[in-house]
Order: C-alpha cells, then structure tokens, then sequence
C-alpha cells in the first residue's frame, strides 16, 4: 500500500477533476463521491485517504479499530511542540476529525456493497463512558474532541475600507452578496443571470450546500451593483450566463476579500487577522441581521441551515442583543426583588 503515496489528478472529457490512488476498492469508492459531492470535497476525500493509508501500510480490507488509533496518534503529533493558540500539537482537531469523518465513509461504502470482506465499520464511532441511561450518543465520548469556537466578523469600519478597496462593479456584486445577502462562496459561483429576481429584490440559490436551493432576498445596494457590472463591464458576447462571468473562479474569489483588504485595510484589528474570508463575510451578514431582530428562524432561511442548531451560534455573537435580553431579565428581578422587600415586615417584629 505505500504506492498510495502518489495520487493521481486527471481531467475528465467533460472538464471535471478525477482522483486515483490506484487501488481498485479506493478508486470506486471516489468515484461514487464523485457523484454525489463537490469537486472540493472530492479533493479532500482524495487526500484524507491518501494520508490514512501512508501511515497505516495495509490494505484497506486488513484495517482494525488498533490501526485508526495509530493514524490518530500520528496526527496529533510531537506534544513538545504545540501551537499557542490552543495548545495543541499537530494537525488541528478540525483536521483530524475530518479525515475520520473520510475514512468511516469509505468503509460505510465497503460495508454496504457486500461483496468485501469487510463487514464493520473500523473506525469507532467514540469512547464508551460510565453513564447509565439516555441515548447511545450520549454514553459515549467522541474520539476527537472539536472545540466550538465562535466564527470572526468584520467590524462596519472594516467593512466600509473593504468595499473601497474593490475595483470593478463585479467583485462589488459578489462581494455585497456575501455581505447583505449571506451567501456562502460556492453559491457566489453558482449565481447565474436567470438568478436574480430584480422585481422581487431576491436570489435563487440554485447550488446550494448539500444541492439544497432556495430563494433569498437581498437589498437594493447588491442589484445595484450587479447593474453597473451588467451594463458598463460585462462583455456583450460573454461565453457564460454565469454572474461572475468567464474570468471568476473559486480560487479567483479568495484574494477579493483577502488580497485587497490587505493592502488598503491598514489598521490592523487587535487579536486577529486583516484578512477577511468569504465565510467571514458571510457571518458578518448573519449576525447584523439577528442583531436587528430578525427572528432566529428567519436568520435560519436566509443562511439556508438545515438545522437551527447551526443557526444558533448567532445568539452568542449579537453582544448588543444578549446585552439587552440580560438588561432586561436583570431589572424585572431586581422589580421583584424591591416588592419582597416592601411587602415584608420590618425586622423585629411580626406580621
């Protein structure tokens, strides 16, 4: 198996990206991710695989629970060197916990053809604890532990020194349509022309995560900007009906909201960054809509998540909401508490 130290990248005929590993049973199973998945999660699927197998030497239908436990230990590290942001070694538990989420997959694949000799699923799903009762989920521990940590936004000054850094009608549009709207990177991309409901002042989300669509509404300053772009920069014979046009590209993207922050974003921010991400605009979108008081579930359609649970983490950064919710719940105590006082009777003496 230490031939799975190569993999192999080929285009298809109709311009889609292919990975082998060169072994029949891998090879099978990315092509059924193929099918079903994003080119990136094709890629890293490809490259999780790749990493397991180069430190577990055996052929897949040979691996036990012992040989996962061995790649986790690889992974993690040398412990006298870690990183100061989380005291931790190696790659990230974000990482880890993703090439395990790949590997299960693959064996989940093997264990529903039938035709291998493989007849369980090697990767542990987690510890087993002491707890009695509640659910299976709950008896037991994960094998990586992936802290929660609260996504980055961008502060109005930063967002107002992004978009004059902006230097075409275009990026501005695709831009705006991560700020006001909340759309994520990929569904930028997916944007075509048809998309835009201008009378309406919405989107159609047609490649949305997980292939879920949806329709979303954004304000003026997006179709404003798509306008311009449409009408003073757009090619009349452009080859595409896509909104981004022939020359945007997912790795194009990147460096409209990174590149250019950096060089007329001068002020730096205090304990981060002044890059700014496209999922970082995507959250700053998110979080000054709560802030306002779009309800929960409202903020949940317009993100496009399938549970609200992942809607929540918004409840944690609208400080100024949480604040006032506090203010608020602490003053009827504190109203209760005054009204105890009066109607109870001085100390000393008896009702």
């Amino acid at each position: 198996m230490s031939r799975l130290s190569c993999l192999v990248r080929s285009v298809s005929p109709s311009g889609e990206c292919r990975y082998s590993l060169q072994h029949p049973l891998l090879d099978r199973y990315l092509e059924f991710i193929a099918g079903r998945s994003r080119p990136a999660t094709l890629r890293a699927v490809a490259f999780d695989l790749k990493a397991f197998f180069a430190v577990v030497d055996k052929e897949p239908v040979e691996v036990v629970a012992a040989d996962v436990f061995e790649s986790l230990a690889h992974q993690r590290g040398d412990r006298r060197v870690v990183r100061l942001s989380d005291r931790e070694s190696g790659l990230s538990p974000r990482t880890i916990a993703r090439r395990l989420s790949s590997v299960s997959g693959f064996y989940a694949y093997l264990v529903a053809r039938g035709d291998t000799p493989v007849t369980a699923n090697p990767v542990p799903r987690g510890l087993s604890t002491r707890r009695q009762g509640g659910t299976s989920r709950s008896r037991t521990v994960p094998l990586v532990r992936v802290p929660r940590t609260l996504p980055k936004i961008l502060a109005p000054g930063e967002v107002d020194r992004l978009l004059g850094a902006l230097r075409t009608h275009r990026d501005r549009a695709m831009v705006l349509a991560m700020l006001l709207g909340g759309l994520r990177r990929c569904e930028v991309l997916g944007l075509r022309l048809e998309h835009l409901l201008v009378g309406d002042r919405r989107v159609f989300v047609a490649e949305g995560k997980g292939g879920h669509q949806r329709v979303v509404p954004i304000s003026d300053r997006f179709f404003t900007a798509a306008g311009d772009y449409l009408h003073e920069e757009r090619p009349k014979t452009a080859a595409t009906d896509r909104v981004r046009g022939a020359q945007g590209t997912a790795a194009g993207l990147a460096p409209v909201g990174r590149g250019r922050r950096r060089d007329h974003g001068r002020c730096p921010t205090p304990g981060r960054s002044r890059r700014a991400t496209c999922h970082e605009m995507r959250h700053t979108c998110l979080t000054r809509l709560r802030e306002a008081g779009m309800a929960l579930e409202a903020v949940q359609a317009q993100a496009g998540h399938r549970s609200i649970e992942s809607t929540r983490i918004y409840l944690h950064l609208t400080n100024d909401w949480l604040a006032g919710e506090y203010r608020r719940a602490a003053s009827l105590i504190d109203a209760d508490q005054a009204t105890v006082s009066l109607m109870a009777p001085p100390s000393g003496r008896s009702a």
